[in-house]
């Protein structure tokens, strides 16, 4: 006779969470699954503060954009979970950040209180070296080549998907000033190119 609550001889063929890839994480989550959400977190959570970091001086801000991209990260998962086609469970991760960040900005900005500097450091971000890794030949010359202030905008903008606005809200510019720097390095990078 079988206990009840117990399947005899069942077996979960799952593998464990460890092993899973951040896009299946991200399908358990949608599902409710708390232990792939935990496994999600301490995945991602390091390099999504580093990457806050770089854009934002601010550890308070930093700390709650965290906290509201992880909580719309729980309710949401089914969004990027149900999506047939689209990009990486991480791209979309740093979507929902990048938007919080420049959410916190804007309430920032209604107070009149100027958002802190980013921290800047002689070492390349990571987004920066993952982008000459997987940009080779010469667009990656190109981008290599670019002059800070023109490769944060560009960054901004193709990479992260902002638009002119939130990209002028993010790195703290005027949006004539993101419009110009976004037309330099076009240039820049077409004539590197041709």
């Amino acid at each position: 006779m079988r206990r009840p609550g117990r399947l005899a001889g069942v077996r979960s063929t799952r593998a464990p969470l460890h092993e899973l890839d951040e896009e299946r994480l991200v399908r358990l989550v949608a599902k409710g699954d708390r232990a792939a959400f935990e496994e999600l977190y301490r995945r991602t959570s390091p390099w999504m503060a580093v990457r806050l970091r770089r854009r934002c001086g601010d550890e308070q801000i930093v700390a709650e954009v965290m906290q509201e991209t992880y909580l719309a990260v729980w309710r949401a998962a089914g969004a990027f979970a149900g999506a047939a086609v689209g990009g990486t469970a991480t791209g979309w991760l740093w979507t929902i950040a990048a938007r919080r960040l420049v959410d916190a900005f804007r309430r920032r900005a209604h107070h009149a209180e100027p958002p802190p500097a980013a921290v800047s450091d002689a070492a390349p971000a990571a987004e920066e070296e993952a982008l000459a890794a997987t940009v080779g030949g010469e667009v990656g010359d190109a981008l290599r080549c670019l002059a800070p202030e023109l490769r944060q905008v560009l960054q901004a903008m193709v990479l992260d998907g902002l638009s002119v606005r939130e990209t002028a809200v993010l790195l703290g510019l005027p949006e004539g000033t993101v419009k110009t720097r976004a037309r330099r390095a076009r240039i820049v990078m077409r004539r590197a190119l041709t």
